[in-house]
């Protein structure tokens, strides 16, 4: 019996083959941490803003962080499945 091997990079799915290089999964990592840091001092900041009832800046800073965690998370996965 044939087991596929997943880290041949024709079998990768069409997404990550478009847009990342299987040299820079070890950097996906490091980014994914830069990300998370991000997130957290914007949410800080979000947060802060809802202090003083400015609910307009606030979200002007809640929404990045948010999105700013949901793709650490997706590069992690990533980087955890090209590792595997």
């Amino acid at each position: 019996m044939h087991v596929p091997d997943d880290n041949v990079p024709s079998r990768r799915p069409v997404l990550q083959r478009i847009l990342i290089r299987s040299w820079e999964y070890r950097h996906l990592r490091f980014w994914a941490g830069f990300r998370i840091v991000g997130g957290i001092v914007l949410a800080f900041c979000g947060i802060a803003t809802l202090s003083v009832n400015a609910y307009g800046w606030a979200a002007l800073f809640l929404v990045p962080a948010a999105l700013n965690l949901a793709f650490a998370c997706w590069e992690i996965t990533i980087a955890r499945s090209a590792s595997a």
